[in-house]
């Protein structure tokens, strides 16, 4: 499997279990596997929904800032991947 990187973290949210992701580069769609990596976070997930300013959306744009929800803790400055397979 291939990974590119698409973004990083910017805020996590442990209450609720969702990281706020910057997306540099590419486009990301629900459905899709990410990589979220950084000093301690290593996890791999598929994309059930995703949010921009409270609002489900089907797709993010680079430079759009999403909220996902995580199955994992993330950590600012996490790197984020898309997973191509």
């Amino acid at each position: 499997m291939e990974e590119k990187r698409i973004g990083g973290v910017t805020h996590y949210f442990g209450h609720i279990g969702v990281a706020i992701i910057k997306i540099d580069k590419e486009g990301l769609k629900a459905g899709e596997t990410i990589h979220v990596k950084g000093h301690t976070s290593d996890f791999t997930q598929k994309i059930d929904s995703m949010e921009i300013e409270h609002k489900v959306v089907a797709e993010a744009k680079p430079k759009d800032v999403v909220g996902l929800k995580v199955k994992d803790h993330a950590r600012e400055k996490d790197d984020v991947f898309k997973v191509i397979e």
